[in-house]
């Protein structure tokens, strides 16, 4: 592991300087060289008083497979996260309070950043990428014949992607 700054909450009281034992950390530029820093050393990241420095791990675990219970359970909320978010949003226009309407947007907001982590947690959210897109059309092309194939769906898909 490796330490790394987050510049926005820096003050700049260097005191990761003084404990350094490498002299990683830059507080001109704000970087923390990589190639200087001790693993797992967290000198830095204990003495920094803004909590601006946090360690990277090199590695990161394999991501474990999910029973289809818990594949239903976080697909049931986040269909109840999509549905809050409609409310909040609908609730917002209807109003002519401009705190309130505030509000909602961000309980909507909310709603749709948790929906959107539960559906990838889920497994239903795809990339955006070449090879996604790829994957989709020789999909249409396996299934040409097949009536059964929700083609229609397929196909909106790769256009929204």
């Amino acid at each position: 592991m490796h330490a790394a700054r987050t510049i926005s909450l820096c003050t700049k009281d260097c005191v990761c300087l003084f404990v350094c034992p490498t002299g990683a950390t830059d507080t001109e530029n704000g970087q923390i060289d990589f190639t200087k820093c001790l693993d797992g050393c967290r000198l830095c990241v204990d003495a920094c008083p803004s909590h601006a420095i946090y360690l990277v791990p090199a590695t990161y675990p394999v991501p474990q497979e999910k029973s289809e219970a818990v594949r239903k359970s976080l697909l049931a909320l986040a269909n109840s996260k999509a549905d809050q978010e409609r409310l909040a949003r609908s609730l917002a226009e209807a109003s002519d309070d401009p705190v309130f309407r505030q509000l909602m947007d961000a309980v909507a907001t909310s709603n749709h950043i948790l929906a959107e982590d539960c559906y990838r947690e889920a497994g239903y959210i795809l990339p955006q990428s070449e090879v996604v897109r790829s994957w989709l059309r020789s999909l249409l092309s396996e299934h040409e014949k097949d009536e059964d194939f929700p083609s229609d769906a397929v196909t909106t898909l790769l256009e929204k992607l």
